[in-house]
């Protein structure tokens, strides 16, 4: 492989608190190290930002959902195809994007890590063979648990073995990285014309509350050891008031304590918090309270959080959440797509604008920065759109810009239609913090990885790590000047170089090569159960519509896997 030096960049790296500082980078052998040959390619980063390449830590770009969707809105395609180039395939789509370009934007950007967020387990082949499919990205995908009837009944019979043995063999089964957990009961509610609006209310004909269910899989979380804490989407999402049900979910993981060898701290990690920080009591007294939410995870140190920002553009919103999505259908009166998953999950589609002249669009997009502006630490608070749902990954350096840059998130702020209400429902116009570089790289590098367990793999400058490293044409000088946004916008849309495992895939927009990917995968070790065995035959009987032997991901549909081998306590 190639050897290049990045030779006199701005360096930042959180995980080595590197701020800054002007050093050079060296790669040889896909690996960073600590010096090259005199044969080796210089790449001319003076004046330029160097960080480790990107971590997303929550996206929605592989999987049964994410290709009905592209099936379902024919019209997204329109006017979005870009001709192959040498190293790259046709691109297609703008908020549910093709495959490959899916993989080229990310790359662009200056990504090299994605989490798809919500798996059906039922569906894990098809999402890997997309996942297969989607070049440049390592990846690794969260098969959703809260809704399924295995764990159901095992938690209300407080048989905790038998979760451990369950959640072990979905991973495995699945090739699934973690415990993703969708409207806990609610989702299941819904196969009844129901839903669960509270962490109290009972899921129907299984008389287990939300409550429950997130208690008992956070307790198997950290039983387990899995590198990832559990992964929520709460209750209530996207409804006025709802952000007391997202303090109620937070304090059930209060005094619990991280159990892992990866170097994770925290033991919650909260989704796009943005559709869940809502006051008042309806759509006309709808209002921030990104406040109260910030002011508690700025409080409790086991707590991790991403923004979920809406970008104000027109979008493909899909979620595992199947009751909201029958909701947001009957708000906007568009199309809408209804999926049960046997035994395991629902979900939903449904196009939707984000106007800016409508006032609660514009609140919802004050509130996403709200709370990337308030977090005091940003190695606990990540940078996402809940992509396609708040608006398509592909807005993220305008985000980048509304969080870098005061002066252009408040001209947008005032320039609203209903500008004068929107301020009086937000606290953004009264917050002049800019995020700097080093945050940001904590924000969307440092912090995803760490909150991931992945630490020692990516997200970080160190010698002996894979070579996963953005340059970008900027530096501080252009970040203080205040009329710098468009700038931070076209920089971060752009990355002037990417590599991959140490080979430049990307300059300046261009993907000018490739390298084979990475698929993530726990595999947890736990006492044989013959109980589960039998539980599991039983309902694959009884209720799915496929054979057990046709449910397990092979090596087929999940080629060069990195596994992570956890033996549990």
């Amino acid at each position: 492989m190639s050897e290049y030096i990045i030779k006199g960049g701005y360096v930042y790296d959180p995980k080595q608190k590197i701020k800054g500082d002007v050093k050079d980078i060296c790669i040889k052998d896909g690996k960073i190290v600590e010096s090259v040959s005199k044969n080796a390619k210089e790449i001319d980063a003076k004046g330029k930002t160097v960080m480790a390449g990107a971590v997303e830590i929550h996206s929605h770009v592989a999987g049964p959902k994410v290709n009905e969707g592209r099936i379902f809105r024919p019209e997204d395609k329109l006017f979005t195809y870009q001709s192959k180039s040498e190293h790259g395939r046709m691109e297609g789509g703008n908020s549910v994007p093709t495959t490959f370009k899916t993989g080229y934007q990310y790359s662009r950007m200056g990504y090299t890590t994605c989490i798809e967020a919500a798996m059906p387990p039922l569906y894990a082949r098809h999402t890997h063979e997309e996942i297969r499919d989607t070049p440049l990205l390592d990846e690794g995908a969260l098969p959703v648990f809260g809704n399924n009837w295995f764990v159901f009944e095992y938690l209300k019979n407080n048989e905790m073995e038998n979760v451990a043995a369950y959640v072990s063999w979905l991973l495995r089964m699945t090739k699934g990285y973690g415990v993703k957990i969708v409207n806990p009961g609610g989702s299941e509610a819904w196969g009844w014309g129901e839903n669960c609006n509270s962490i109290h209310d009972s899921v129907p004909y299984f008389d287990i509350t939300p409550s429950e269910i997130v208690s008992g899989l956070l307790k198997i979380n950290e039983q387990l050891g899995l590198p990832h804490s559990i992964h929520i989407h709460s209750n209530n999402l996207g409804n006025p008031g709802n952000y007391e049900t997202t303090l109620d979910t937070f304090r059930l993981s209060e005094g619990t304590k991280p159990n892992n060898k990866f170097g994770r701290e925290q033991t919650f990690h909260h989704t796009h918090v943005q559709f869940h920080a809502y006051g008042g009591t309806n759509w006309l007294n709808f209002e921030s309270k990104a406040k109260e939410i910030m002011d508690y995870v700025n409080q409790h140190d086991n707590t991790t959080i991403d923004l979920g920002c809406v970008t104000l553009d027109e979008t493909t919103t899909m979620t595992a959440d199947g009751p909201f999505e029958h909701h947001l259908t009957q708000l906007n009166n568009l199309k809408w797509v209804n999926v049960d998953v046997e035994l395991e999950a629902s979900s939903g589609i449904v196009p939707y604008v984000y106007d800016p002249n409508v006032k609660v669009c514009a609140i919802q997009w004050a509130i996403g920065l709200e709370l990337g502006l308030l977090a005091k630490d940003p190695m606990r608070t990540y940078i996402t759109t809940d992509h396609p749902n708040g608006g398509p990954f592909t807005r993220y350096p305008a985000v980048f810009s509304w969080l870098m840059n005061a002066k252009i998130r408040r001209e947008m702020l005032e320039g609203f239609k209903h500008s004068e209400k929107v301020i009086a429902a937000t606290g953004l116009h009264g917050i002049d913090r800019e995020i700097e570089l080093y945050e940001f790289a904590a924000m969307t590098r440092a912090g995803p990885a760490k909150a991931l367990g992945m630490t020692d793999v990516t997200g970080a400058l160190v010698e002996g790590m894979g070579a996963d490293i953005a340059v970008y044409d900027i530096n501080d000088d252009v970040l203080k000047n205040p009329n710098a946004a468009p700038d931070i916008e076209k920089t971060f849309t752009n990355a002037a170089y990417v590599f991959k495992n140490g080979v430049l895939v990307s300059q300046n927009g261009t993907i000018v090569g490739s390298t084979p990917k990475r698929t993530y995968w726990v595999d947890v070790k736990v006492p044989e159960n013959k109980q589960v065995e039998r539980d599991v035959q039983m309902k694959f009987l009884k209720y799915y519509s496929l054979n057990l032997a046709n449910y397990e991901v092979t090596d087929h549909y999940a080629p060069n896997p990195e596994v992570i081998h956890v033996d549990a306590v």
